[in-house]
């Protein structure tokens, strides 16, 4: 797989015309050269519709007159670029307006992405229907006829659809398509279907030919749904919706699977589909750092003017992040991440069955977890409960992970061998809510009645004083069995209502005892509330402390040390064949603009970067890459420490070993 990718858009509608016209073969190869490009999507069939070459599987868009597609493919492997081809399989406008009977349908028979043929947009098809022959059909023309490097076919997944096609087929197995299990079986197999029948059609044309899915998410814990692709590109455009903490979550679950992988950002300041909008280069050049920090590959997507004229201020404004990218390769190929930590998501587990939790409550304790595993520099993984837990210190149980009989004797077995836990919320508790399923040193009482309540640490909090601080998501009331204690509840005067409210927001502590709140025991620790829901909703920093506390309890002597402040990132990934380690520092400052935009625009320069490293390797020597910069490093008691001199964005920092 390719380092520096391009993903080109051209979804062009019927209604402009011609098209194409400007497309000049030097001026694309000069743009990829500016671009630094290396491999670059390009497209057979687009949303609208359209294909771009000659056709007979379906209909080039009537404002082309010559093969576009067949001349980019020249033109870019002339130069050394790849040329995966994408087709749209998801939405095709034309055919949707000649059989929109072969479109998805909601419960209420509406129709997706748009309600109707009276709003702007496109409308998704059902793979359950004729539509899919009619798809396959195109995919083996495009192949057959053109010198594709790989095929990525768009806007696919498992989709929930009542159309007629899907209810007949309840039907016909004497099954009632009003058992939302019943039809759930039916969306699944309609996936697993199609991609089994796309992976028949390709290897009967291009055996081996690498073949993506994109749904816009991989789902941790749907490994299944993970391995009907050959590679992975994690789609996570930072303007675009996905935020900045989507991607690290996400590639710190996919690079476990052994898949290649690539993250997949915009030029964009928003999102797809933006014409005329660019980010800062700063920010172009920190998230394809962040992608190989986290042992992805990079692309950046892009969409093509009409006139088929490539746009010289977008391939300057890529080749700001890809000349770097270029120049870090060598130390981010077959490399493998060192953790410390497994945060076992909640999207792979699902919430616990008595948390009475919206779905939308599982991406947030993930994403709470994960911002406070970056901010605290911790080494962590995203496992499911198909992962060896052997293979880490730590396992965070992250708000609603509900212990199972089969999950129980996983964590028992790592308990054996030494690991520790840290759980919160309703984690650890049993699937019926009636008990803990695992010796946490407490004791379970019920749903705490009083939200929001007061924490108060018997521990000192770094940046904090004294104080009982308020915690707003769902707590539960424990006692102690065994463990100590680390922290208290204290209760409010009483939960806000129409009778009996105090103030703007919520009642204040009343000092009165509510019992343990957060508690160690040989086991592991455990904190009696949400608090990476929390984090993710408020971010109060009283609870990043508590968790940070907890950790570094867990981890008296965690593999990584550095002063790199709280928005920087820190990873370590291994190349054995090459035996080092290659540690990447970065660091940026994300701020929101208009409506939750996050941008990226500038970098300031830390100096002084203090980094400690344990390992049982033999220290042969430490550099700065790519500048190849030696660096003084001292080795004592297994631990070897050296200081960045200056970080501006990204930098790796390579250990030797014998």
């Amino acid at each position: 797989m390719r380092f520096r990718q391009v993903h080109l858009d051209y979804h062009t509608s019927e209604a402009i015309a011609p098209i194409g016209t400007r497309f000049d073969k030097r001026q694309f190869q000069e743009m990829l050269k500016l671009g630094h490009v290396d491999s670059i999507t390009l497209f057979s069939k687009c949303h609208h519709g359209w294909a771009y070459h000659p056709t007979e599987a379906n209909k080039i868009h009537p404002g082309l007159g010559f093969d576009l597609l067949g001349a980019m493919i020249e033109a870019a492997h002339e130069i050394g670029v790849n040329t995966p081809v994408y087709l749209s399989a998801g939405l095709d406008e034309r055919t949707a307006r000649e059989h929109p009977e072969w479109l998805i349908r909601d419960i209420h028979d509406q129709t997706n992405w748009v309600k109707s043929f009276l709003e702007p947009g496109y409308h998704q098809f059902c793979m359950n229907s004729p539509y899919l022959d009619l798809l396959l059909a195109q995919i083996r023309e495009a192949l057959s006829r053109y010198d594709a490097d790989g095929l990525f076919l768009d806007i696919v997944g498992v989709r929930k659809c009542y159309c007629h096609t899907c209810l007949e087929s309840i039907r016909r197995e004497g099954n009632d398509p009003r058992d939302e299990e019943v039809m759930r079986k039916l969306w699944e197999k309609t996936y697993a279907t199609y991609t089994a029948r796309v992976k028949e059609t390709v290897e009967a044309v291009k055996p081996g030919l690498p073949i993506f899915h994109n749904g816009g998410h991989i789902r941790r814990g749907r490994r299944d749904l993970a391995f009907m692709n050959t590679h992975l590109e994690l789609e996570s455009l930072p303007t675009g919706g996905w935020g900045y903490d989507h991607f690290p979550l996400s590639a710190r679950y996919v690079q476990t699977l052994g898949l290649d992988f690539l993250g997949m950002t915009g030029k964009f300041h928003t999102a797809w589909g933006e014409f005329g909008g660019f980010k800062h280069p700063n920010a172009l050049r920190y998230e394809t750092a962040l992608s190989l920090a986290n042992g992805a590959r990079c692309s950046i997507g892009d969409q093509l003017h009409p006139d088929g004229h490539m746009d010289e201020a977008t391939y300057r404004l890529i080749g700001e992040a890809y000349r770097e990218v270029e120049s870090k390769e060598a130390w981010c190929m077959k490399a493998s991440n060192v953790a410390d930590v497994a945060l076992l998501s909640v999207e792979a587990t699902g919430l616990h069955p008595q948390a009475q939790a919206e779905p939308g409550r599982a991406a947030e304790s993930d994403a709470g977890a994960g911002r406070m595993l970056l901010e605290g520099k911790f080494l962590f993984d995203v496992i499911d409960k198909e992962h060896d837990f052997t293979a880490y210190r730590v396992i965070v149980l992250p708000d609603y992970v509900a212990v199972d009989t089969r999950l129980k004797a996983k964590l028992d077995g790592f308990l054996r061998q030494g690991g520790k836990l840290l759980a919160t919320g309703w984690s650890g508790l049993d699937p019926e809510g009636s008990g803990f399923a695992l010796d946490l040193g407490v004791a379970y009482a019920g749903v705490n009645p009083y939200r929001p309540d007061y924490f108060r640490p018997l521990f000192k909090p770094e940046n904090l004083g004294e104080a009982a601080f308020v915690f707003y998501s769902q707590g539960q009331k424990i006692e102690l069995a065994g463990g100590t204690e680390l922290g208290r509840r204290e209760d409010p005067y009483f939960n806000r209502d129409a009778l009996a409210f105090c103030s703007h927001q919520h009642t204040p502590c009343s000092y009165a005892d509510g019992g343990p709140g957060m508690v160690e025991s040989e086991n592991g620790i455990y904190i009696a509330w949400n608090v990476f829901e929390d984090y993710a909703t408020k971010g109060s920093l009283i609870l990043k402390e508590a968790v940070h506390f907890a950790l570094n309890r867990l981890l008296p002597d965690k593999t990584l040390r550095t002063n790199l402040p709280a928005q920087g990132v820190a990873t370590l990934q291994e190349q054995k064949d090459e035996k080092r380690l290659v540690n990447h520092l970065l660091y940026a400052s994300p701020v929101r603009r208009g409506t939750g935009v996050e941008v990226i625009e500038d970098i300031v320069p830390l100096y002084g970067i203090e980094v400690a490293l344990r390992t049982n390797r033999p220290v042969k020597r430490v550099y700065l890459a790519p500048q190849m910069t030696p660096l003084p490093y001292r080795f004592e008691d297994g631990t070897v420490s050296y200081t960045i001199p200056k970080l501006e964005c990204h930098q790796m920092a390579v250990v030797e070993y014998d």
